[in-house]
């Protein structure tokens, strides 16, 4: 399956899209896509549904992340191998990681926002593994188990906050809108192999990555049972793993994001997104005229 949020920011409802691409209302029959809706007995009632007895909804509804309730955003630093290679960077021996403020959780086309001051800001197209069961003290062989699915998220990056501001890489990592999710949360019998999915970004057409989970070091079941040895993982909890080669503090010159500019960004049968970057002031100026801010 292929399962969304929609609606209005903060106010969104659960969906799914179908077999036609057709975005439809599941509202009737959970509350959200989050918490007890990513439980494994949830996700086969739901299966078991007609799509075309739920109501179908416009095709320009806004979608917001693909899953609600997230208390966890963890992210995994420097976990392929082309990208350490392309910045010099040793192959860690252990899963770096870090946290995402849940509060910069985006719809996978809504505008991204640069902060007060940035002079840095950075693309990453990554694979995002949602948990769907607790999952704590798991093994790699049976991690995935108790994944709900798979999605694209964009860690946006401030470098210089991430890099030149002292501390943790987090500073850098959860500014608002630096975590577009979605478009869908995409179950896992619908993925073949988690572990071999192309991966793309481009920034105003041109394209800027181009790599396959094929180079993670630290493959997607890894993960989970990693991070579940240091924290509870709970339904709704995001695990995003990694980018491949091309971000912009890597380029020479580094190019970075100025507002105005347009992501798209894509993995093989988990969708695409688009962003457009807007600056601090400009994005206040629309809300304080009642404008459309995503």
């Amino acid at each position: 399956m292929k399962l969304v949020r929609h609606g209005a920011s903060g106010d969104e409802k659960p969906g799914l899209i179908d077999a036609q691409g057709v975005l439809r209302d599941l509202s009737a029959h959970v509350r959200d896509i989050a918490g007890p809706a990513l439980s494994r007995e949830t996700l086969e009632r739901l299966r078991r549904l007609d799509p075309a007895s739920l109501p179908a909804l416009p095709a320009d509804t806004r979608l917001g992340p693909c899953v609600g309730g997230t208390r966890n955003f963890v992210a995994i630093g420097l976990n392929f191998s082309d990208h350490a290679a392309e910045i010099g960077a040793d192959i860690p021996p252990e899963p770096i990681l870090f946290n995402k403020a849940p509060s910069c959780l985006a719809g996978a086309n809504d505008r991204v926002i640069l902060p007060k001051g940035s002079a840095k800001t950075d693309w990453e197209v990554e694979l995002a593994l949602v948990i769907g069961a607790r999952a704590s003290y798991v093994h790699a062989n049976e991690a995935l188990s108790y994944v709900a699915g798979a999605c694209i998220c964009n860690d946006v990056s401030e470098r210089a906050y991430q890099m030149e501001r002292g501390g943790t890489w987090t500073k850098g990592k959860g500014c608002p809108t630096f975590g577009p999710l979605g478009p869908w949360l995409v179950t896992l019998d619908e993925i073949p192999d988690l572990n071999n999915l192309g991966m793309w970004l481009d920034v105003n057409g041109t394209r800027m990555q181009t790599g396959s989970t094929a180079t993670m070091i630290f493959d997607a079941a890894q993960l989970v049972a990693y991070v579940s040895h240091f924290m509870m993982l709970e339904p709704g909890d995001i695990i995003t793993t990694g980018t491949p080669p091309g971000v912009g503090m890597a380029r020479k010159p580094p190019r970075f994001l100025r507002s105005g500019d347009v992501m798209t960004l894509g993995i093989a049968g988990l969708g695409e997104q688009r962003q457009e970057i807007i600056a601090f002031d400009d994005w206040t100026a629309k809300v304080a005229a009642g404008e459309p801010t995503h």
